[in-house]
């Protein structure tokens, strides 16, 4: 059985600033983050200072609560990846106001599908596209 799932992201260049924004909307620091440069050599892999400066992996605990949001940028020599709208990330915050705050900083300059409310099964829940292009549900069970 599987201890936990985390949600791992490929962006196209722009992981580092979808990271940041997502260390204020959180209040939480990386664990790790690391750049193409970094790797060590390895075969059919080398990268110019751009592509070696985008992040080859980051990630960022959430709340206390073990889940980790994990993310990277396209390995360019792989060509870019096709951002789609088949996933969404659930957060769940540990109080209303928390919710509220969650929702507002991400759906800031992004899309409000859902406005935070009261909801028939109980939580109070919204939905939200971020500016870049994530979609989230944010959730408080009371």
């Amino acid at each position: 059985m599987a201890k936990q799932i985390n949600p791992y992201m490929t962006f196209n260049g722009n992981c580092e600033d979808a990271f940041n924004y997502y260390k204020t909307v959180f209040g939480s620091e990386f664990a790790s983050i690391g750049r193409f440069k970094d790797m060590p050599p390895m075969p059919g892999m080398s990268f110019d200072e751009k592509a070696g400066n985008l992040l080859m992996h980051v990630s960022l605990p959430i709340n206390n609560s073990g889940c980790v949001l994990m993310g990277c940028d396209a390995n360019p020599n792989m060509g870019q990846v096709k951002w789609g709208k088949n996933i969404t990330l659930s957060v769940d915050a540990e109080s209303r106001e928390q919710a509220d705050a969650y929702y507002t900083a991400l759906a800031d300059g992004g899309k409000a599908h859902m406005p935070m409310g009261d909801m028939f099964w109980g939580s109070y829940w919204g939905m939200c596209e971020d500016k870049f292009g994530v979609n989230w549900m944010v959730n408080f069970a009371r």
